[in-house]
């Protein structure tokens, strides 16, 4: 018998300073019985950087043609797709192909070997921006993750930080590559 999927909740306050959107989010969360903490909560993490009313969680796990987050627009088209961990350079290239920009939040301590191996191979992708997470963040993070959670997100000047109960988890991603500037 396969197991299912564990339903968390959280109520999430975003307050993005850098984009003006301040908003209060009811998510629920399909953790996938292969999924850590601390990746369901680096999924949250993207959620609360890109909040969009049209951004929602995929099957992620349960569907390998999805990302884990994504937001389309009203005709279908994929306007942001998001990965967290460390995808292969052929599902990024493929998703490149596929959606207005990629966004790929890696966390593992092995993130700089992950890198150095496919780097090389996705200059060509303009669309694609790599953050990783320093292995200590995300492991802080993992340690919000209740089944029914009540977290802040404050994002002001490219720093984020991220509360849950009285602990506060200050989030600095690193960014591995960035997309190309755009030639008007």
């Amino acid at each position: 018998m396969a197991l299912k999927a564990t339903i968390y909740k959280a109520d999430l306050q975003i307050a993005d300073m850098d984009r003006n959107f301040y908003e209060t989010q009811n998510l629920t969360i399909a953790r996938h019985p292969s999924e850590t903490d601390e990746r369901m909560m680096v999924r949250v993490l993207a959620f609360a950087r890109h909040a969009h009313e049209a951004l929602s969680f995929t099957k992620g796990l349960f569907d390998t043609e999805e990302p884990d987050l994504w937001q389309k627009d009203l005709t279908g088209a994929i306007q942001l797709w998001i990965e967290v961990g460390q995808p292969d350079d052929k599902r990024l290239l493929k998703a490149c192909g596929r959606a207005e920009q990629v966004v790929v939040y890696s966390y593992a301590s092995n993130s700089s070997i992950w890198w150095n191996q496919i780097g090389s191979r996705l200059e060509r992708a303009r669309n694609l921006t790599v953050f990783n997470l320093p292995a200590a963040t995300s492991q802080a993070l993992a340690k919000l993750a209740q089944r029914n959670m009540q977290l802040q997100c404050t994002i002001q000047d490219g720093q984020i930080w991220m509360t849950g109960g009285d602990e506060t988890v200050q989030i600095d991603l690193e960014t591995l590559k960035a997309p190309a500037a755009a030639h008007y």
